[in-house]
Order: structure tokens, then C-alpha cells, then sequence
């Protein structure tokens, strides 16, 4: 208590020393003045400008207003005029003595100007012209900093080097710049460390550790600021901010999957979506995007296409494949990103790959012939059950079901099991040469699969025809005509 007793009277006597150098000088200018002479200084008035600290929750003492004219003798009245007089501050109409009688905020208020009057009681006249005076409010710290514009938000893209401009936080003081350190702030990182760093005085955020925003995207960094440049008695105030990394290049895609099996029917035609495979990107948006391929001794076959929406890889069958021949294919996809900078070639060196098995299926396929048609030839006039000629056709498939052979709408030939062609009446080839015929192979295992082929049939000819006149003719012979007279028709 004492000591605050003894902060309050040296602050006092600092604030009055102005005033009383002035009323010294106005002494020493009246002594130099001639004897008996009736010349006055310009002003009369005795004071310099006054000061209140702020924040006092008593009666104040401030200073004191005094004409030069005033012997002591208690015939002088002051009084108080303007802003605040009588109610925020008052005077001792006898000595001139000013208090303030309010607490003073000069955040709110800084300075009030009054006017002064001295009166001559026992003439009610002014003694000096009324004049202005300024009562100026000094500051103390009693304003913590505080951030106006928070909350703070920033991104910054990962794997940053260290030193990165992050973004920069202000704190504004409310308190007397020019009063001591009152106003000079110095920032300090509460939560944030060892990811990021602060500049003492700038509040600018920097990056002081690489960060991968795969393992954490975001962090939540908490500063202080505290004015009186930290010393003891600083108050302070903190904020937030969000520091979001945003996403580059710096994963490649990778097969999870060491080994995809699928399957395709031999009958699938080309172009055939066959099954997908799917490689996995941490990073986002276009970063992610990839394309897939086979390697090239693989890729007769079979073709891989990205899906856009989904980063899919579409196995298409290229070319069709027949289980008979080969009824399975090893293949090798890989899978790059679609969009690398230059500057992160290094995290995208080797491809990702996989083995993709392919099981081809087999299909119940129809009975395929041996050749695309048949040409026999056939003597006429042959007998009934004579042999024509033979077709074969064979199942292709594994289990190679026996073939049953039919002829279609024939009255003059027939076909056994064997595909042999007999015929069943006797042909003549002056009533038809050819014969158009369509034999029918039918799986007896499945009679749905069947398959058909023409065979063109001629009847070649033999001489089973005398020579024929094309007319009948008549003669005449004269009577008597001798052995070498022609006749007459």
C-alpha cells in the first residue's frame, strides 16, 4: 500500500514540475519589470498543461490553476468552466486546486478541454480573461492485444520446405503507443510446435518441419500475443488458426491386389468388358487420376482403359479368344499417374503393376464342317442306295459330342450317320443336272447346337438315249426307176 502511495505522489510531482517552472518564470519576469511600474505580462494565468492517469477509481488530485494576481489573501473565486467541469472534474474555488472525480478511460477519451475564470469577490469582476486549458489523459496497460480479424485460416501445400510463408496474424493494443512499451507486442507460438514457427514481431507464420498431408491434414495452431515487449506485468491474448495442407503429387498409385483372376467366354466378341481392376491414389482430384496398360507382349489380346469417374481399369478383349486353342491367358497391367510435375518425378520412378490370370470359358459351340460347301458329281440312271459323297463336321468343343446329319426337303437323296449321301431314286440328268441341296449337322448332346452347309450335287450324263429324228418324213419312187435314182421326199 505504501509503495503505491509513493508511485502515486512521484507521478504526481512529475506532472506538476511544467507548472512550476512556468510560475518561476513569470516571477523572474515580474522582478525585472521597473519599479512602480503598471506593465503586466501578456498572461496571467499560472499553469501548463495537465495530466490524469487513467483507471483511478478515486478523487484525484491534478493541479492547480492560479492567477499571478492572487496574493493569498482569499479574495479570489475560480471556477470551472466547459467539458466535464462539475462532473467529471471539480476545483477549489479558493486555491484553484483541480481533481478528478471520475474514473478515466482514454481509450474512450484522451484529452478535455476546459476554460477558467478567477472573479474578485468584493468587485464580481473577472480578474483575468477567461482562457482555455487541456486536461490530457496518460495512459496505462490496462488493454490487453486482442486479434480483429480472426479467425485465421490458411493453406499451404504439403511437403512445403522449411521457412514457408504460411500466413501472417496482427494483434492490436488499445493502449498509448507512444507510452513506453504499453503498445509493443510480441508474439509466441502456445500450440503448433515443431510443425511451425513465429517471428516475434511480424506474427508471420512460417513452416519450420515438411509435412505430409497423407498422415494429417490439418492443425489447429494457437498464438499469443503479449504487449510490454513480454517484460513482467505484460498482459495478453491469444488466437487460432487452421492451417490446411492442401494435396500435390507426391503419392503414385499402387495395386493392392498382387493378382486378379477373370474370366471370358470364348464366344464374347471383341470389345467385351471381361472384369475391372483398381489401383489406389492417396492423393486427391486430378492428383489421383491415372492410366492403366499392359505391357506390350501381353497387349494382343487383351487392352486396359481408365473409367474417368471411378480410376477403374477396364479389361477389354482385344481379339477373340477360342478355348480349344488356348483357355488361358497370364497378362501384366501397370498403372501410372496421369499428371506428374516435373519437380516430384522422384516419388513416381518405378510403375505399379500387377498379374491379371484370364480362365477363357468354354462355350457348347455348334458342330463345324469341315469345308464352307460340297461339290459332288453322279452318274444317271445309278440305282437306288448309290453312294453320292461325304461331309463331315465335328463338335469343337472339349467334350466332342457325336453329330447326327440330316438333309433338308429331299426326295431324291438321304444321309446317314457317317455324313455319307446315298440316293434314294434313280436321277436323270436330261430332267435335272444339278441338285441344291442343304445338309443339316445336329449335336445329339444338345440339339440346339447345329450348323448347316450346301452341297451342290450334278448328275452327269451316259449315253442311255438312241439318236432321234426331228420330224417324219415321207418318200417317193417313180416305178421303173433303176438302182441308182435318188427318191423324192
Amino acid at each position: 500500500m505504501n509503495s503505491c502511495l509513493l508511485l502515486l505522489f512521484m507521478l504526481e510531482m512529475t506532472l506538476l514540475w511544467p507548472c512550476l517552472i512556468a510560475t518561476e518564470n513569470l516571477k523572474t519576469e515580474k522582478a525585472k519589470q521597473p519599479l512602480g511600474s503598471h506593465l503586466r505580462v501578456k498572461r496571467g494565468w499560472v499553469w501548463n498543461q495537465f495530466f490524469v492517469p487513467e483507471e483511478i477509481n478515486t478523487t484525484h488530485h491534478i493541479g492547480q490553476l492560479r492567477s499571478d494576481l492572487d496574493n493569498g489573501n482569499n479574495s479570489f473565486q475560480y471556477k470551472l468552466l466547459g467539458d466535464g467541469a462539475e462532473s467529471i472534474f471539480t476545483i477549489d474555488e479558493r486555491t484553484g486546486d483541480i481533481y478528478a472525480v471520475q474514473k478515466l478511460d482514454r481509450e474512450e477519451r484522451s484529452l478535455y478541454i476546459l476554460r477558467a475564470q478567477v472573479i474578485d469577490i468584493t468587485t464580481g469582476r473577472a480578474v483575468e480573461p477567461e482562457s482555455e486549458f487541456v486536461i490530457r489523459v496518460s495512459d496505462i496497460n490496462d488493454n490487453e492485444p486482442k486479434f480483429l480479424d480472426e479467425p485465421y485460416e490458411a493453406i499451404v501445400p504439403e511437403m512445403s520446405p522449411e521457412g514457408t510463408l504460411v500466413i501472417q496474424v496482427t494483434a492490436s493494443d488499445a493502449d498509448d503507443p507512444s507510452s513506453g512499451n504499453h503498445a509493443r507486442l510480441l508474439y509466441s507460438l502456445l500450440q503448433g510446435q515443431p510443425y511451425f514457427s513465429i517471428e516475434p514481431t511480424t506474427g508471420v507464420i512460417r513452416i519450420s518441419s515438411k509435412m505430409d498431408r497423407e498422415l494429417q491434414d490439418e492443425y489447429w495452431v494457437i498464438i499469443q500475443a503479449k504487449d510490454m515487449i513480454g517484460q513482467p506485468g505484460a498482459l495478453s491474448g491469444t488466437t487460432s488458426v487452421l492451417i490446411k495442407l492442401s494435396d500435390v503429387n507426391d503419392n503414385k498409385p499402387i495395386f493392392k491386389e498382387s493378382l486378379y483372376r477373370l474370366t471370358v467366354s470364348e464366344s464374347a466378341p471383341t470389345g467385351t468388358s471381361i472384369g475391372t481392376i483398381m489401383a489406389y491414389d492417396s492423393d486427391l482430384g486430378e492428383n489421383a487420376e491415372m492410366d492403366y496398360s499392359i505391357e506390350e507382349d501381353d497387349s494382343q489380346t487383351f487392352d486396359i482403359i481408365t473409367n474417368n469417374e471411378t480410376q477403374e481399369g477396364i479389361v477389354i478383349l482385344k481379339k477373340k479368344v477360342d478355348f480349344e486353342h488356348q483357355n488361358q491367358y497370364g497378362i501384366r497391367a501397370k498403372v501410372k499417374n496421369r499428371h506428374v510435375d516435373e519437380k516430384l518425378m522422384k516419388y513416381h520412378a518405378e510403375a505399379s503393376s500387377t498379374f491379371i490370370k484370364v480362365q477363357v470359358e468354354d462355350e457348347d459351340e455348334p458342330p463345324i464342317f469341315l469345308l464352307p460347301y460340297y461339290v459332288f458329281g453322279i452318274f444317271e440312271e445309278n440305282p437306288h442306295g448309290s453312294f453320292v459323297g461325304t461331309v463331315s463336321a465335328t463338335d469343337p468343343d472339349h467334350r466332342k459330342s457325336p453329330i447326327r446329319y440330316s438333309i433338308t426337303r429331299s426326295k431324291m437323296f438321304n444321309i446317314d450317320d457317317n455324313g455319307t449321301i446315298i440316293t434314294t431314286n434313280p436321277l436323270d440328268r436330261e430332267i435335272n443336272a444339278w441338285y441344291n441341296l442343304s445338309v443339316t449337322a445336329t449335336e445329339r448332346y444338345n440339339i440346339q447346337q447345329f450348323s448347316s452347309v450346301p452341297v451342290y450335287i450334278q448328275v452327269l450324263n451316259i449315253n442311255d438315249h438312241a439318236p432321234e429324228f426331228s420330224q417324219y418324213y415321207e418318200t417317193y419312187v417313180c416305178e421303173n426307176a433303176d438302182s441308182s435314182q435318188g427318191l423324192f421326199f
